[in-house]
């Protein structure tokens, strides 16, 4: 049975026009690599599929390459996405992505966290949104002086690295869509209250109503847990008011498409008689019908980013780095699909 060869470090050098020593710096984050030289070796790498030796790099370096990803609810696109990008792009800078979940059980989740740490030296962990803010796993990591990358923090910001989004913008911007569209009975489906997106996707959503002097009764807005059946108790509520809305802005894709769901049971039509728009663009928002409307939340560039940041050892020693360094705010995107129309017209 014929077997095709592993690809070598000299490979890639010979594929990429540079030396092996090019390459060595690459893959191990050198920042002194001019892009040119690194874009052709990381094109070189994927080209020829080749997978770094990992023992072999830990004996010529103090790193384990391992990075470790802390996450509350893997039941989310989310997480999936994120967890999912993550795996790729560590195969192709030849680091392994190690997942473990925060729960309740908080006590016992710092001891699987520390067994973690122990048995893999990890490089550094990623901590998704709303595992970022636990206080006690925050001082645990800090007295162990373990370099993390916060997804969406909302406490103590330079504290360590974080990587975010204008949530708030981004729900305004979401809010007044609909507004021009001629919306002003708009409800709103809060998201997790432990989490700090929430907040401010709430106060995006009531600030674009007050710029366009439109008064919302409380009865508009329900609590949800960014879960979808979270959603759909919060939507029956929504539609069976007697002057329901006539759009619904929920703080994620699967809260929205719940409120699909009971417009569906409600025999309400969407979007001619009722608009709902999303958050995240999840894969759930491409696989209800309508398609909806929603943010495009960077995912995959927050992974990146993430990786990068761990792999670089930049913020290797939290206590000595420019706090200053450690916002990164990337850029959202309105996504307008099937999900959202003009008003109806009384």
């Amino acid at each position: 049975m014929r077997t095709s060869k592993r690809a070598r470090i000299k490979d890639v050098a010979e594929h990429a026009g540079v030396s092996s020593m090019t390459v060595s710096r690459v893959l191990n984050q050198d920042p002194k690599v001019s892009d040119v030289k690194r874009a052709l070796v990381v094109e070189s790498v994927k080209a020829l599929n080749y997978r770094p030796n990992v023992s072999a790099r830990r004996l010529a370096s103090n790193k384990s390459f391992f990075i470790g990803l802390l996450y509350f609810d893997l039941d989310t696109s989310y997480v999936s996405k994120f967890l999912l990008r993550g795996l790729k792009v560590c195969r192709t800078t030849g680091h392994h992505l190690v997942v473990d979940e925060i729960d309740d059980d908080i006590e016992k989740s710092l001891a699987s966290v520390d067994e973690l740490i122990e048995e893999t030296r990890v490089d550094g962990l990623i901590l998704l949104p709303h595992v970022c803010d636990n206080a006690k796993l925050l001082a645990v990591l800090k007295a162990a002086n373990i370099p993390f990358v916060r997804i969406a923090p909302d406490t103590q910001l330079s504290l360590s690295p974080y990587i975010c989004m204008d949530d708030y913008q981004a729900s305004f911007e979401m809010t007044e869509l609909l507004i021009k569209k001629g919306h002003t009975k708009i409800g709103h489906i809060i998201g997790n209250p432990n989490q700090g997106v929430s907040r401010l996707r709430y106060q995006g959503y009531l600030d674009a109503l007050r710029s366009h002097q439109i008064n919302t009764p409380p009865e508009y807005i329900e609590q949800g847990l960014f879960s979808y059946d979270s959603g759909l108790i919060a939507a029956k509520k929504l539609l069976a008011l007697d002057e329901r809305p006539t759009a619904i802005v929920a703080a994620n894709d699967e809260m929205a498409a719940a409120v699909l769901a009971a417009a569906n049971i409600a025999r309400i039509n969407v979007p001619e008689e009722l608009s709902i728009s999303g958050f995240d663009d999840g894969n759930v928002a491409v696989t209800v019908s309508p398609n909806l409307t929603t943010v495009r939340q960077p995912i995959h560039q927050m992974a990146e980013l993430a990786i990068d940041i761990i792999a670089s050892g930049k913020f290797s020693d939290l206590s000595k780095a420019n706090t200053r360094e450690f916002r990164n705010v990337l850029d959202f995107e309105i996504i307008e699909r099937d999900s959202t129309a003009n008003a109806p017209v009384n």
